[in-house]
């Protein structure tokens, strides 16, 4: 187990108090390391019967994130529910505007709420970090009306902390590169598909297979867009007639590499100030 410094050991002790004021959490959990750590403070602070762990296991989540989230809650002993939300038959979100992760969370959060009625005077949470303020994330606001709370914003933690805190505790993915839902990889306005997500996945189970392990294919609608760490483009490019072939097999007429690299949340560049007004929640 690493150390923590003086700065970060306080703010742990401020998680502590945070956890211990409440009776019990139900946590949105995704299987990253944002909600991982929420779902294993709350675990260790408000013990098993305090912490609920809830995932949905919705087309736009990877079959391998479910998986690990399954084994990492059996591993620490933590209560998982698995339910189902069915947000591709929902047209706010399918038809992919640019608050589709409004829709998305509205509909996780609303069904967390309902589960308040088993777990009387729990709290809903989610893995909302203090740097995620910063960034464009309607699922915040989806949060706020379905008052659900955020101890890792309330306390202030940024998501370099994070990890440090997920290592202090040996956490199996404290250093596993962030995997944002598959409906991310399609721009905006662009129809989310069943027939896309699947694309998508099995894209990146491509790339991962040849040892590169984060990834993104952006789904263009006849093409895909690889990203990688732009450590690993040399690699890449060296057996990217494969890495093509194989891609190709998969229903796209075409591919390419993006020589930028990997940039988290990319998408998000083709919304201008207005939009994001017009589109307040």
């Amino acid at each position: 187990m690493n150390e923590l410094n003086t700065a970060l050991n306080e703010k742990l002790h401020l998680l502590e108090n945070w956890f211990r004021q409440r009776k019990g959490s139900i946590v949105a959990f995704s299987g990253g390391i944002d909600s991982t750590l929420v779902l294993y403070l709350a675990r260790k602070f408000q013990g098993r019967d305090g912490a609920i762990g809830v995932i949905s296991n919705s087309e736009s989540l990877k079959n391998k994130d479910f998986k690990l989230a399954q084994s990492f809650c059996e591993e620490f002993d933590i209560q998982l529910r698995v339910i189902k939300t069915d947000e591709l038959s929902d047209s706010n979100y399918s038809e992919n505007p640019i608050n589709r992760c409004f829709f998305c969370k509205d509909h996780l959060f609303h069904d967390l709420q309902e589960m308040k009625k088993e777990y009387t005077g729990f709290e809903v949470l989610s893995g909302t970090n203090y740097d995620d303020l910063g960034d464009y994330r309607p699922g915040i606001d989806a949060a706020q009306k379905n008052l659900v709370l955020s101890p890792l914003v309330d306390c202030q933690i940024t998501k370099d902390e994070i990890r440090e805190i997920a290592h202090h505790f040996n956490l199996p993915n404290w250093n596993k590169p962030a995997s944002p839902c598959l409906s991310s990889r399609i721009p905006y306005n662009q129809a989310v598909t069943l027939e896309k997500l699947k694309q998508i996945e099995a894209a990146e189970d491509i790339l991962n297979s040849y040892g590169f392990e984060d990834v993104r294919v952006r789904h263009f609608g006849t093409f895909g867009r690889i990203e990688v760490q732009q450590e690993d483009l040399e690699k890449l490019l060296a057996i990217k007639d494969r890495v093509y072939n194989d891609i190709r097999n998969l229903g796209f007429a075409r591919v390419e590499i993006d020589d930028e690299g990997l940039v988290s949340g990319k998408m998000n560049r083709a919304i201008n100030t207005s939009e994001l007004k017009n589109n307040k929640i």
